[in-house]
């Protein structure tokens, strides 16, 4: 029998011809690995992500110059990385969008990477009129001021949201980590302030040291499918209870990730570890796998198959999440 396949998926009311799109990376540093993007299909690109501290260097440079020998910088934004060490600036990076929309026929959705209010009102205005089709809101917010309560640390999402929304038009998604203590209301309370999309989930990356030097370095980890979990978890969790797509983010390195988020309610499927692991064209095998896994099964469409293996399908989330628990932990023999 031959079935006529529907891959197509919206996300945040962009129609994407397929559930692939390209998280932020390194790899939209380059305006060729966009048209390879697209030529391996992935239906949408995340540009590299703006950095707040960008913005307010930015800010601080033009400060500086207006007031040149009034006061001295603090000593503490040595911490910060360099402008040189950045690849793109603010200027840049705006300009880098306005090729790319003109480099590929698919959606392109600007990045911004902070902790606060920041210049985000302003540069997302500014990413709107570069051209790109949505923006994704990278939230890196680690409390660790220990009178800080969650609230807090829940308000500082919720603020920058509302402030980014009531300055752009086009559609803004949230991404976000998580360790919140109740996420699923905080889902909620991000939907009812407009999110148009949650990506799920951020990592958070654990510093290391170097014992010769005595100094802390960064380290990068790519994910491995084992991440997938606790995305597929959460996707499976929300969808159906709000108005906002549903982005799984973490952990998807072959077709079978990709069709297990889907059931799971996903809108779409981020892919970055797996493109940095085994180069771009990868993209191209886990839709060709997808589609043939889907016709083996008599899939239809991406439609038909999203949110089948969610909790919406289940009478009694808290008891089916209690009686998975007790069968893994039964289910385990040493």
């Amino acid at each position: 029998m031959k079935i006529d396949m529907d891959l197509s998926t919206t996300y945040m009311g962009l129609k994407l011809k397929n559930p692939l799109v390209a998280s932020a990376s390194p790899l939209s540093e380059n305006l060729d690995n966009y048209r390879r993007l697209e030529d391996a299909g992935v239906a949408a690109i995340v540009n590299y992500s703006l950095f707040e501290e960008q913005i307010t260097q930015e800010i601080d440079d033009l400060h500086h110059y207006l007031n040149d020998g009034t006061e001295s910088f603090a000593e503490s934004l040595t911490y910060f990385p360099k402008p040189s060490d950045f690849v793109l600036g603010p200027e840049e990076y705006l300009n880098h969008i306005y090729r790319a929309k003109r480099t590929v026929g698919i959606p392109v959705i600007g990045s911004i990477n902070g902790h606060s209010d920041g210049g985000w009102a302003t540069y997302a205005k500014y990413i709107q009129q570069a051209g790109a089709d949505a923006l994704e809101l990278n939230i890196y917010f680690l409390a660790t001021d220990p009178s800080m309560t969650s609230q807090n640390v829940e308000n500082v999402y919720l603020e920058v949201l509302k402030t980014v929304k009531s300055n752009v038009t086009i559609p803004v998604a949230v991404k976000i980590g998580p360790f919140f203590s109740a996420m699923a209301n905080m889902a909620q309370r991000l939907d009812e302030a407009g999110a148009d999309a949650l990506v799920l989930f951020n990592r958070f990356y654990q510093p290391d040291i170097d014992l010769e030097n005595l100094t802390v370095v960064p380290s990068v980890l790519l994910s491995t499918p084992q991440a997938s979990r606790l995305p597929l978890r959460w996707v499976a969790s929300l969808y159906g209870h709000l108005r906002a797509s549903l982005a799984a983010s973490g952990g998807i390195h072959q077709a079978r990730d990709v069709i297990k988020m889907l059931m799971a309610g996903a809108d779409v499927t981020m892919l970055c570890s797996c493109l940095l692991k085994h180069g771009i064209d990868h993209a191209a095998t886990i839709l060709k796998d997808t589609q043939e896994w889907m016709k083996q099964h008599e899939y239809e469409s991406v439609t038909q198959m999203k949110g089948s293996m969610s909790h919406r399908s289940c009478g009694n989330p808290e008891a089916f999440e209690r009686a998975t628990y007790m069968k893994a932990l039964k289910s385990f023999h040493p």
